[in-house]
């Protein structure tokens, strides 16, 4: 077996709680006063991604992990990554052992791989103090003359036995892996509420993303365990009780992602540029995180052989960073619609929102409308507003008179669609047309239509996609609304 031992000061500075201490929000009223905050619990909830069988001890943290190796790169690979996350935790030491007890006694003596030599020479080498079993008989064994745990060791085990307690003698031979542990292993959460309090007070917001990433290390933790991706969470932070009178308990920011992810960079940058542009109006001490929308997260396949692919940001993520830097009504990007009339079959959408909008839409709707405009012909390019033509003999001029090629494909349809007065343009009026006296009537409630498409040919401007549409008193009107390449 192999066990990891995470050991956290016993007096820490500041301390995280994760959601398996959960705790109300900032203006939401606490049915009983918060507990104390517990830097275990967060550090026992990041750990959860690795194996589920975690349990806390002490100051320590317990996780078995032998069966979690080759899902994370072999043993030097995890050992690597729970180092360094876990000294983004708060954690102070690490150990790996062949059983808790003797793990969490390494870490307490700084000895970080306990499979470089036997056990027992390792652990007979040590202070019987790392032991804590031995801590209420201590001076008593320091009198007979023990000062390692080999010499508690060496000592008559009956003697010891009636000496001292039970206890002693089991944390000895479950140390050394003579006798079988027991323990309580926690469970995961299906909420996440984390717990920060700053070890001083911040009065500029970027500066909370130091805190924040603590936080969100747990979440990322969380969220792998779970197996699923994070849409939208929400950092809250409460003012320091000094603050001015006119300033509220504390405030929050919400931030949501086009994908669910729990890529912890892409998170911290995406919290980064919303706190760069945020002004706290007193100095805060605690941070809360909390997960508000929660989707599973499909796993990527692991390559065999290194892809490059795999290390370049994808462009939602960059798409997500540049709305959270400009804002989302400045980063727009093409949306197909189910729809036939060629000024509504795409739509500009904010970037980041685009997904999450697609995803609610009937893909089979879309599908079938995309189907049925295949079967016409599509201009390349399409005016912003359709050009009125001026007419010789009931046949359209355009740089030269036009020859009809294929048509009519009648288009009608959009009573559905109500628009406001301001937001239907009136079509341009080419040179040499009339405008029609209708047409300066105020626009139409509805964006209803009703048009016979033509693909025409013009001697000097080519393919053009022009329409045929009935006025009043039974007369038409010729526009131009797109071309060809």
């Amino acid at each position: 077996m192999l066990w990891a031992a995470l050991l956290l000061p016993p007096a820490a500075p500041e301390a995280a709680g994760g959601p398996l201490a959960p705790q109300p929000l900032p203006g939401q009223p606490a049915a009983a006063p918060p507990p104390t905050l517990d830097p275990r619990l967060g550090v026992a909830t990041w750990a959860l991604q690795f194996s589920p069988r975690v349990a806390l001890r002490e100051e320590a943290v317990l996780m078995e992990v032998e069966a979690s190796v080759r899902l994370f790169g072999g043993r030097r690979a995890l050992r690597d990554r729970v180092v360094q996350e876990g000294a983004e935790l708060g954690v102070a030491a690490v150990a790996w052992a062949p059983n808790s007890l003797a793990a969490q006694a390494l870490a307490r003596a700084g000895v970080e791989n306990g499979f470089k030599r036997p056990l027992e020479a390792l652990l007979d080498g040590l202070p019987m103090a790392v032991l804590s079993a031995v801590q209420p008989h201590h001076e008593t064994l320091a009198r007979l003359g023990c000062r390692l745990l080999g010499d508690v060791r060496r000592l008559p085990r009956g003697g010891l036995g009636r000496r001292f307690d039970a206890a002693l003698l089991t944390a000895l031979d479950q140390a050394y892996g003579l006798r079988p542990e027991a323990h309580e292993w926690l469970a995961l959460p299906e909420t996440f509420h984390g717990r920060l309090e700053l070890m001083s007070r911040v009065e500029m917001a970027p500066a909370l993303l130091f805190g924040a990433r603590r936080l969100l290390l747990q979440l990322c933790g969380w969220l792998a365990a779970r197996h699923a991706g994070v849409t939208a969470f929400s950092l809250h932070w409460v003012h320091d009780s000094m603050r001015a009178r006119d300033v509220g308990p504390g405030g929050q920011l919400a931030i949501r992602t086009a994908e669910p992810t729990r890529a912890l960079e892409h998170l911290c940058r995406l919290l980064a540029e919303h706190l760069a542009r945020l002004q706290l109006p007193a100095p805060v001490g605690e941070l809360r995180l909390q997960a508000d929308e929660v989707h599973p997260l499909e796993e990527a396949t692991a390559s065999l052989l290194p892809d490059d692919d795999a290390r370049r940001e994808v462009l939602p993520l960059v798409l997500e960073r540049l709305a959270a830097r400009l804002g989302p009504e400045r980063v727009l990007r093409p949306v197909l619609t189910a729809d036939h009339r060629l000024e509504w079959m795409q739509m500009w959408q904010p970037a980041p929102a685009t997904r999450a909008t697609s995803a609610r839409r009937s893909a089979a709707a879309v599908g079938a409308a995309a189907q049925a405009a295949a079967s016409l012909p599509q201009p390349t390019w399409v005016l912003p507003q359709p050009v009125r033509l001026a007419t010789r003999g009931h046949r359209p001029l355009y740089q030269g008179l036009l020859q009809l090629l294929s048509g009519p494909h009648r288009v009608e349809g959009g009573w559905w669609h109500r628009l406001a007065p301001s937001a239907v343009a009136a079509p341009i009026v080419h040179p040499g047309a009339h405008a029609h006296p209708l047409t300066t009537d105020p626009a139409p409630a509805t964006a209803h239509l009703q048009r016979d498409y033509w693909l025409a040919v013009s001697e000097h401007a080519g393919l053009l996609w022009i329409y045929q549409e009935r006025l009043a008193s039974d007369e038409t009107a010729w526009y131009l609304h797109g071309v060809f390449a």
